[in-house]
């Protein structure tokens, strides 16, 4: 699948592993390892938000955290603005990293109690010495950017509802003007009408500071709202990517189809919900992926082959899928 050639790359990540050693015994040898990124390609462009989708414990969050450099990587490349993150010595990567910001889950966990919206937000400015102005008059310009008064700067955290606090993490997020913001489930946390709030100030914010989003979640209906590209993720592997229309309306894997099945929809003419298709079975073990292709214990459309042979990345128009239906299509190694 090819990307908008109009706009640059920021972000290229390159058959990306993050493993975690299991260790047991007195000597505390390692016995194993769980493949939470498993060989993980994707990119994003200048201007782009592209979501990564996939239930609890694929290893979307991990491929994150790998990417601000919370977890090591096991082996691959990141390259950011051009330059390999996972080469870069800690001096010129903290430098970089100023350049690639987050907005966790948990709003309240994610602030320090003990500081006021102001020390909070201004934090980065102060540490990296980007500040033209005073403190205050950073911290009320950018409350004001995510929909707070001035005199919020002077509270703390407690003090503000769940999507306020969100709203500070994303001010805090914005202030030393990233070129890409990684979005951990950043609205999961909050009600449905607060999701749609923040989920419409970060797109406002998109346009006026040119940023890139990498938006996590797994939630199909929340991504479809705010991405312009969709990469659906299974136990550390990539199965489907693609425009998010092309995922939302037509999905190629199995796995992309029944993330999207579970999804519910209002019922035609009952004003009830529709019957929700639950996937069966449990996620294996990332200790102990299955071979072949890492979702056909739990496919319906599961093939002899799929159990022996990993699949191969096909493209369809917009669309690259790794499944075995498609193996009589184009692949590209």
């Amino acid at each position: 699948m090819k990307n908008n050639i109009s706009h640059p790359l920021i972000l290229e990540v390159d058959r990306l592993k993050t493993w975690f050693s299991v260790k047991r015994g007195i000597l505390s040898k390692i016995v194993g390892y769980v493949r939470a990124v498993d060989g993980v390609s994707l990119n994003i462009c200048q201007g782009e938000t592209l979501g990564l989708v996939g239930e609890s414990g694929c290893g979307k969050t991990t491929l994150g955290r790998t990417i601000l450099g919370l977890e090591k990587a096991y082996d691959g490349n990141i390259f950011f603005m051009g330059k390999d993150l996972l080469s870069l010595k800690q001096k010129e990567f903290a430098r970089l990293r100023s350049s690639i910001q987050v907005i966790f889950q948990d709003p309240m966990s994610s602030l320090n109690p003990r500081m006021n919206v102001l020390d909070i937000i201004t934090e980065g400015l102060m540490r990296f010495r980007r500040g033209k102005k005073s403190k205050e008059q950073h911290a009320k310009e950018l409350v004001n950017n995510v929909g707070l008064d001035n005199n919020s700067i002077y509270r703390y955290p407690h003090e503000f509802s769940g999507g306020q606090r969100q709203r500070i993490n994303i001010a805090r997020a914005i202030s030393l003007k990233p070129d890409l913001i990684i979005c951990d489930e950043p609205v999961s946390a909050l009600d449905v009408s607060v999701q749609a709030q923040i989920i419409n100030l970060l797109m406002d914010l998109k346009d006026q500071f040119h940023l890139s989003y990498l938006f996590i979640s797994h939630d199909l209906s929340v991504i479809g709202n705010i991405a312009d590209r969709i990469a659906v993720m299974y136990l550390g592997r990539i199965m489907e990517q693609g425009t998010a229309r092309n995922i939302i309306e037509d999905p190629k894997h199995p796995y992309t189809k029944a993330l999207i099945n579970a999804v519910p929809k209002p019922g035609i003419n009952t004003g009830r919900l529709n019957k929700r298709v639950v996937l069966k079975g449990e996620i294996p073990s990332p200790m102990a992926p299955p071979g072949g292709c890492r979702f056909h214990t739990r496919c319906q459309k599961c093939m002899d082959i799929c159990k022996v042979n990993e699949p191969g990345k096909t493209m369809l128009g917009e669309s690259d899928v790794w499944c075995h239906l498609y193996s009589s299509k184009r692949k590209v190694p």
